[in-house]
């Protein structure tokens, strides 16, 4: 009974000092409180017996650590806990370098799913895709494990070899190898398309913003004469909020970029981009996908609700809440990442499980276009069953047909089919006026009556 009590006052020490308040004032609390402290010596109850009786030794530590992280995970799939070496990882993610294989991942009920690849990375040359999910490292199956356990398993030593067991809508598991990177992803690359400028962001670590700032003034002092400029997010995981609102500056001149507001109404945080516009009104087209999350929704939505750019590709992932990562003793103890507010566009609009719409509906090739036409379950926020609402009553559109997608003949191989389209918005200044193509009707699979046999034609004589 004396190791009981003990470990009851552990766990109210690690789920925080305001805890500790409820020992000793049983008598005199209220009822909310008189519950929560039950349910703490609860915890301590069901430990200690998991500390005598499972059939293994058990580490308390790995223990409350995986209490905790069950907690937080419960609220939604963007809340957790990061243990000490959990949150060194992230430091090095946000910093822009970490040895690995390159892949954004999510967790849902256990299950491992990737948001996206990043660019130049061995996830992206392997050919992995947004939505996979993943169900082993190197013969070692992850389902179940919280999502920093899985990340740990896929980072190491560069130069090691790491196999993912990969599961795929309508294809059968399948093993994909590569060999971990010391990862430095290239956040951007540019280039020019005709007369038109392209740049592609790949993710919004630290150097996001100076990468872009570097990467257009590149493009401007190369060509002059440049007419509009392709701002590709697609695939963008997203990352930092401040990265976001930095990036968006670049096109604004001036004015709203995003607001957050957390539990209290009242409590409604601003972001404002600085007067100077960087491209001085020339135009610009933002490209997303599905796999486009987060910051980059926040960069898309600015744009599109201020008239800045138009979008085109399409509807993309649909985070729109904002996660706080709280340092426990100084990150000694691993921190906290807690969703604390939704963020919200110019318009006021939050984007939570609906996305950014695009002014003109995409579709990478044909086969999409028929999953988009004939699929109710489209990998997006709205897909994870603790996903938080849209607050404002509004839905994700369900299956539909997409306004356009490649033409019968277009090698989607060697051409990027939305990408040409952005280019054609530009062309022709608007998507109002750039001339639209016929849409893609989806095949159909024909119903058959069981009760009627076929009809079988006599063979020719």
């Amino acid at each position: 009974m004396i190791k009981k009590n003990l470990l009851v006052g552990a766990c109210a020490f690690v789920l925080g000092a305001g805890t500790m308040a409820y020992i000793g004032q049983t008598a005199q609390a209220d009822q909310p409180r008189a519950k929560t402290y039950r349910m703490l010596q609860l915890f301590g109850d069901v430990l200690d017996i998991v500390d005598h009786q499972y059939v293994t030794e058990v580490d308390d530590t790995k223990l409350i650590q995986s209490a905790l992280d069950g907690m937080l995970t419960s609220l939604d799939p963007h809340s957790g806990f990061l243990a000490p070496d959990s949150f060194e990882d992230m430091q090095d993610t946000t910093r822009g370098e970490y040895g690995g294989l390159g892949i954004e991942i999510t967790s849902e009920d256990g299950v491992v799913k990737i948001i996206s690849p990043m660019d130049g990375t061995p996830a992206a040359r392997a050919g992995l895709q947004p939505g996979d999910y993943i169900t082993a490292v190197n013969g070692q199956s992850v389902l179940g494990l919280p999502v920093n356990e899985a990340v740990k398993q896929m980072r190491g030593l560069a130069g090691e070899k790491v196999t993912l067991t990969i599961a795929r809508d309508k294809t059968d598991p399948f093993d994909v190898t590569m060999t971990r990177e010391v990862i430095k992803p290239k956040s951007v690359t540019a280039r020019m398309e005709g007369d038109y400028g392209y740049v592609r962001l790949s993710g919004f670590n630290e150097k996001a913003t100076d990468e872009v700032v570097a990467a257009i003034k590149d493009l401007q002092a190369k060509n002059p004469k440049m007419k509009g400029l392709v701002f590709d997010l697609r695939n963008n995981p997203g990352g930092l909020l401040d990265q976001a609102v930095g990036v968006a500056d670049i096109f604004l001149d001036g004015g709203e970029v995003v607001s957050q507001r957390g539990r209290d109404p009242r409590d409604i945080e601003r972001y404002n981009a600085k007067p100077g516009d960087m491209l001085n009104g020339l135009p610009v087209v933002v490209l997303v996908n599905t796999g486009s999350a987060s910051a980059a929704e926040i960069v898309a939505g600015a744009l599109k609700d201020r008239k800045r750019a138009e979008v085109v590709g399409l509807t993309s992932f649909g985070k729109g809440s904002v996660q706080t990562v709280i340092p426990l003793r100084g990150g000694a103890d691993g921190a906290v990442k807690l969703t604390t507010a939704r963020y919200y566009t110019p318009s006021g609009r939050s984007i939570q499980k609906i996305g950014i719409e695009p002014d003109l509906e995409v579709a990478q090739s044909q086969q999409q276009a028929e999953l988009i036409a004939t699929q109710s379950f489209q990998f997006s926020e709205a897909s994870f069953r603790t996903a938080l609402d849209s607050q404002d009553g509004a839905e994700r559109k369900g299956m539909h047909q997409p306004a356009e997608a490649p033409p019968a003949g277009f090698d989607i191989k060697k051409g990027d089919f939305q990408l040409s389209r952005a280019l054609d918005v530009l062309k022709y200044g608007s998507v109002a006026a750039t001339p639209k193509l016929p849409k893609v009707m989806p095949k159909i699979a024909s119903v058959i009556d069981p009760s009627k046999k076929p009809t079988v034609a006599p063979a020719p004589k």
